[in-house]
């Protein structure tokens, strides 16, 4: 059974928006610090935003504020919105529990964001 699940990925020319969704299981979510990722072509998994289950959020100083991480408790859903999308944001985009990222757990297939002309 999937437990993370990302969409809203896409093809965007630069300067453009996109809203990441992930929908994931309650036993990941609840009450727990959930984060997105990406990795570009040739590059390492990077943690680009976290929000904790209060709402504090974090942002790599690559995307200050162009994007931003939200939650919704209720329906176990992250969302990432993504503003003034330059080429350097394409990248596949997952969504996790940071301590399961850290500690080398389950992914789920990401979604891939294109930023091209």
């Amino acid at each position: 059974q999937v437990q993370l699940v990302e969409s809203g990925g896409g093809l965007v020319p630069p300067g453009g928006s996109l809203t990441l969704t992930c929908v994931a299981s309650a036993t990941i979510f609840r009450f727990n610090n959930m984060a997105w990722y990406r990795q570009g072509p040739g590059k390492q998994r990077e943690l680009v935003a976290q929000i904790s289950g209060l709402g504090i959020t974090n942002y790599a100083d690559s995307v200050k504020g162009r994007f931003t991480i939200s939650r919704d408790n209720a329906k176990n859903t992250l969302y990432l919105q993504m503003n003034s999308l330059k080429p350097e944001d394409t990248a596949v985009y997952y969504c996790n529990r940071p301590t399961v990222a850290r500690s080398g757990g389950s992914w789920g297939q990401g979604t891939q964001v294109t930023v091209s002309s």
